[in-house]
């Protein structure tokens, strides 16, 4: 008879072995414990204050008073937590009032609300497509994404970064062989900071009757006037599905989809990810409807990162960037970690991003810029990396 192990130390040998296998790639990820002191200042692990350029609170809205404010009389009003799923009794009366919000600043007839940005990506997916679809997806799309390409159990296919004409040749092969095709992208993507090409993306999906879905979670307060990259790409009627997420420049917590009605009332009915989730704290959606406010009041706030970015990338001899993300490849991972450590050293905090995140061999430190960045805070940035002979400039 076949004796098996019952006090688990076959699973404890199985993690050990993983693991051991993650650090001698340099791929093992671990906690550090992160108190934020101001805006972009932080603490990790009790040590020094240290200037965060990783964050993506791009706007500095998680710390202002006024978010803070509306999150502490949300609380007030409506209690710390929801209480149940939102088709149950948590959908609070702030929630319609967002989902308007978001609407009327993506330019679309509806959005429904989710969880987190992860949520609405595995949510989305499989509730319009299935087993006898097509997907092509950008080759760097965000991890969430893969998820919910995954539970549609539809035919993947991955395009070339950006490369219109790959994905047209992929239509013209094969879009004849399934019933319906979605074409997803990130708005901006994180790890590079470049944008999607929407326009030609949604005029080229028209075409073959597909459907194009934009994550927006790095372009939402950022870019188009705040309103994201379908109004930075002058792809205006051309991206059904606009995906997003609350958590960065609107410094608050969930994600969303901003649709048509009708397909926002069918994500309501029938996706799993929204139905089978207790309703956000009324704290954040409070924090995001006010974030929300100022994003549309203040254009020189929202174009504040990208300025920045700008001015330090051609500081250290780098391409222009678009958005607020300066992605510096570095290459190996332990040379990245090295590098992250360094910074730290020098008053900075800098995450150094490594495989999966990003591909092998393209392991990097990606700057973020926010407007609470004070000037001098981002003058000794590039002096610092130029101490270290990061970028293009010694």
């Amino acid at each position: 008879m076949t004796r098996f192990d019952h006090n688990g130390s076959s699973l404890n040998a199985f993690a050990q072995n993983k693991l051991a296998q993650l650090e001698a790639k340099n791929q093992r990820r671990r906690l550090v414990e992160s108190s934020r002191a101001g805006a972009m200042s932080m603490h990790v692990d009790g040590g020094p204050e240290l200037i965060s350029f990783t964050d993506n609170d791009y706007l500095g809205l998680s710390t202002h008073p006024s978010v803070i404010a509306a999150a502490q009389a949300a609380t007030a009003e409506f209690g710390a937590g929801a209480g149940a799923s939102r088709l149950v009794t948590g959908n609070h009366p702030l929630y319609s009032k967002l989902e308007q919000t978001l609407a009327r600043i993506k330019g679309t007839e509806d959005a429904v609300v989710y969880g987190s940005g992860y949520l609405a990506n595995v949510g989305i997916i499989p509730t319009i497509i299935g087993k006898n679809d097509l997907i092509i997806a950008d080759e760097l799309i965000h991890t969430s994404i893969h998820g919910g390409i995954q539970l549609s159990r539809a035919t993947i296919r991955f395009c070339r970064h950006n490369d219109v004409a790959h994905i047209s040749e992929i239509l013209e092969a094969e879009r004849a062989n399934f019933g319906r095709a979605l074409i997803v992208v990130d708005g901006v993507y994180s790890m590079d900071g470049d944008i999607a090409p929407l326009k030609e993306l949604g005029e080229l999906a028209k075409v073959y009757d597909a459907w194009l879905m934009n994550d927006d979670a790095h372009a939402l307060g950022t870019i188009g006037g705040g309103r994201g990259s379908l109004h930075e790409t002058g792809a205006h009627g051309l991206v059904p599905l606009q995906m997003g997420t609350l958590s960065k420049a609107a410094g608050a917590y969930g994600g969303y989809l901003a649709a048509s009605k009708s397909v926002c009332d069918l994500m309501r009915t029938r996706s799993r990810s929204f139905i089978y989730t207790t309703g956000l704290p009324p704290a954040a959606v409070g924090a995001a409807l006010k974030a929300l406010e100022l994003i549309e009041a203040d254009p020189n706030l929202v174009a504040r990162p990208t300025k920045l970015a700008q001015h330090f990338a051609k500081e250290l001899g780098l391409n222009k960037p678009v958005t607020p993300i300066v992605p510096l490849v570095i290459g190996s991972e332990a040379d990245a970690l090295k590098a992250s450590a360094d910074l730290a050293d020098l008053g900075f905090k800098v995450i150094a991003f490594r495989p999966p995140t990003v591909p092998e061999g393209t392991s990097r430190l990606r700057f973020c810029f926010s407007a609470s960045h004070r000037d001098h805070d981002v003058e000794r940035l590039i002096a610092a990396c130029k101490k270290l002979r990061l970028g293009g400039v010694a």
